[in-house]
């Protein structure tokens, strides 16, 4: 008996290696493509929402000027009318008349020496009646006009004579279509023959200066 031992059998021979599995890539196109496609609807959907938004939302329109706008401007822009405030030149025996209708005018010129109880005491002077009629549409404090005198060359200014049957002006508030008098003096030295008056009827009306020679 032979002491060889046969050959140990051949291996197999290898077969092919694993390989891992192919992603297929049409199914990677499918995604990409469906993505492309949402994305492009979610873009289109607010495009399309933001338009409608415009269109609904209402657009204030311009301010446009109206003919109401037009002349409110046009009297905001225009300035009021400047009064006359010059005073009125007038004779002493003339009549003034005021642009409401009230009317002043001076009358009965007297000289005279006022009284030991006068003030000014004992001082020459010349004496006026004042009329002031109401012609206005509403009444006026007649003690809120002003009265001053002036004489001489000069112009010198002068006292107003308070004594018996001479004062001032009324404490009166004359009604419309009324008249008021009453009897001031001034001084006024008796080798002097001008006297100039100004007179006021009230605050809220002119001055009007009254002037020329007394006898």
């Amino acid at each position: 008996m032979s002491d060889k031992q046969p050959p140990p059998p051949a291996a197999p021979p290898p077969g092919p290696l694993a390989t891992p599995p192919k992603r297929h890539r049409t199914n990677l196109i499918i995604i990409g493509s469906a993505a492309a496609v949402i994305a492009a609807v979610i873009a289109t959907g607010i495009i399309v929402v933001q338009t409608r938004d415009d269109k609904d939302s209402p657009r204030s329109p311009a301010p446009r000027a109206t003919a109401s706008d037009a002349t409110l401007n046009t009297e905001e822009e225009q300035q009021p009318t400047p009064q006359d405030t010059d005073p009125q030149i007038k004779k002493l025996q003339e009549r003034a008349v005021y642009a409401n209708g009230t009317a002043v005018s001076l009358s009965d010129y007297q000289r005279g020496t006022s009284t030991a109880n006068a003030s000014p005491a004992n001082t020459p002077y010349v004496s006026f009646t004042i009329k002031i009629e109401n012609g206005s549409t509403s009444a006026f404090d007649v003690e809120t006009g002003y009265l001053s005198c002036f004489h001489g060359e000069e112009s010198q200014q002068s006292e107003q004579i308070f004594d018996e049957r001479l004062h001032g002006l009324p404490d009166l508030r004359l009604r419309p279509g009324r008249t008021a008098k009453a009897t001031m003096a001034c001084e006024m030295p008796k080798d002097e023959s001008y006297l100039q008056i100004e007179f006021t009827p009230s605050s809220d009306l002119p001055q009007t200066v009254f002037a020329g020679d007394v006898k």
